[in-house]
């Protein structure tokens, strides 16, 4: 039998592809709009659409907005319409929201949409708001308040959250659509940090590298002095999935890599690794850097438990005034804390600063959010799978009982972060009903 979202498919393609158009990406601020323009703009969009479905809408300044459904007890669906830059070597423009059967890299077939922000979080989010608008439709009355928080700055920081939390009111429980399926019901801590590495008599005359500390590097280059120059042309690179490419008028030396998302370093091929890697050869200052980072001789990588091990990715990097600034991701299992990760670099001598941290999410996998979620999505897909961990950070840590819910799957392929992201029109559909059924039982 057809689902009721099929007759809000059209609708939703269309929505998903208004939205993806817009680049909100993090700008400088700018009058009214905390995050830039188009941001704002899209956010615009996304509350204009929920009131032409005759929702109750918040904005918070530009910060954040809200789409209300209901009275009573409130349950919060937390998503975002800000995405990371695009970066390099898409196949379609990132923004055009381009639609083909095209196969993917990775060899997936059927239709798609290409965009920054089709799977993480455009689409999920639009997904929710006419699974909202279809139960609105029905006549259905949820016996609790749906609060669908729409976030501006979930890729870079959490500010939204922050004013939200100072002008609103947060429910205590709820899911984000903007992880995996099925549920889940922990997520490691993250720590980003920048460690700041004297570097005497540089082989380089400039460097720079990356462009968001939860994107695994795809890119560095470096002005190279005489000396690098020439222990370059009798190098041999051997860190995995990188290219080196020089450029003799300049001296410019440029490293790609592969992107993907900072939890997930595994899945890249980190273009600063291998750049660090050269100069530590002959330098004693980029050897320790290169070790601390990369080599990982203070054993952090070996911190495990049931959500994993781990996991450490220097992302960003800026050479200024003698001084080498390295930005990392690290993302440790939920059992631990972070005074293990701080600590070992401050016995080591490492000069560093927390830009960044959001403490572990666990919660009781037989609790009633997550046993009613899991058993919507097993009676959707046929299966019997359990709640799992992972190393990335969802908005659902922001909530007292939360989890992320969808819409990627675990063994599919992941452009998440990286280029020629894409939601195929089966994810579409998939999503929305298992979404639709999930609000349904969480508010009958």
């Amino acid at each position: 039998m057809t689902h009721v979202m099929e007759n809000y498919f059209n609708d939703i393609v269309d929505s998903i592809c208004r939205a993806v158009k817009f680049d909100s990406s993090l700008r400088p601020a700018v009058e009214g709009c905390p995050f830039g323009k188009e941001t704002a703009d899209c956010l615009h969009y996304f509350l204009s659409l929920a009131e032409e479905m005759g929702f109750e809408t918040h904005n918070y300044d530009n910060y954040a907005g809200e789409v209300v459904f209901g009275e009573g007890e409130e349950l919060a669906i937390l998503a975002h319409i800000d995405v990371v830059p695009a970066g390099d070597g898409w196949r379609f423009p990132p923004f055009a929201a381009v639609i083909n059967d095209e196969l993917s890299a990775g060899g997936v077939p059927g239709v798609k949409i290409w965009g920054r922000g089709t799977m993480d979080d455009k689409g999920p989010a639009v997904a929710v708001l006419y699974c909202l608008k279809a139960l609105k439709d029905e006549g259905f009355r949820p016996n609790r308040k749906i609060k669908l928080i729409i976030g501006c700055n979930e890729e870079n920081g959490w500010a939204c959250l922050d004013h939200y939390n100072k002008v609103a009111h947060m429910p205590e429980e709820g899911f984000s659509p903007d992880a995996s399926f099925p549920a889940i019901y922990a997520e490691k801590g993250i720590l980003h940090f920048s460690a700041a590495f004297p570097v005497s008599e540089a082989p380089f005359l400039a460097l720079s590298a990356g462009n968001a500390v939860n994107m695994v590097c795809d890119h560095a280059s470096a002005v190279l002095t005489p000396d690098s120059v020439k222990r370059l042309k009798s190098y041999r690179n051997d860190f995995p999935g990188t290219e080196f490419s020089f450029d003799e008028n300049t001296s410019i030396l440029t490293v790609r890599g592969k992107s993907a998302h900072g939890s997930t370093p595994e899945a890249g091929a980190n273009a600063l690794g291998a750049m660090l890697k050269f100069f530590a050869d002959f330098h004693p200052d980029c050897r320790k850097a290169y070790d601390l980072l990369f080599a990982d001789v203070l054993g952090l990588r070996g911190i495990s438990d049931e959500t994993g091990n781990l996991t450490m990715s220097p992302d960003v990097a800026k050479f200024e005034n003698g001084i080498l600034t390295i930005t990392t991701d690290i993302r440790f299992p939920a059992t631990h804390k972070k005074e293990e990760i701080t600590g070992a670099l401050t016995r080591a001598g490492v000069n560093f600063s927390v830009v960044h941290e959001q403490a572990p999410l666990y919660n009781d996998p037989n609790g009633r959010l997550i046993s009613t979620l899991m058993r919507v999505y097993n009676k959707a897909t046929g299966k019997n799978e359990k709640a799992i961990a992972i190393g990335g950070g969802t908005y659902a840590r922001a909530l007292k009982c939360g989890c992320g819910f969808g819409p990627e799957l675990e063994d599919e392929e992941a452009t998440i972060h990286q280029p020629n992201e894409y939601i195929t029109f089966d994810r579409i559909r998939m999503m929305s009903e298992i979404y639709y059924d999930a609000i349904r039982e969480l508010t009958r």
